[in-house]
């Protein structure tokens, strides 16, 4: 798949499978809503709103408050890629999320998987 195809996905079509993946490993849709709220900064108000609107993956990480600084201490591999070497800085956003949820997804602590 294209990067300008991943750009253009509704986020609001990615995000129930992002719950769900966590959900099948016994974590919660809260849990997923913290890890994300975490990464970009949206408030959970903030986050439903992009939900609702139908922004595509884009235009939510454009509209991200601010990514945390400590995103930058993501690394691991997400579909046999480093994400800490992916040079296109939204793909890169994007792999940072689907890392963070397979880490929620593996068992790993909330403390931990948000670098705290």
């Amino acid at each position: 798949m294209s990067s300008e195809r991943v750009f253009k996905m509704a986020f609001s079509r990615v995000y129930p499978l992002l719950v769900k993946k966590a959900e099948r490993k016994g974590r919660t849709k809260a849990e997923v809503d913290k890890v994300i709220c975490w990464l970009t900064g949206y408030d959970q108000a903030g986050l439903q709103r992009q939900i609702d609107k139908n922004v595509d993956y884009e235009t939510f990480f454009n509209e991200a408050p601010q990514i945390n600084p400590n995103a930058t201490k993501i690394t691991g591999v997400v579909c046999g890629i480093r994400v800490e070497e992916i040079e296109d800085p939204l793909m890169q956003k994007i792999r940072w999320l689907d890392k963070l949820v397979d880490e929620l997804a593996k068992g790993k602590s909330l403390d931990k998987i948000l670098r705290g």
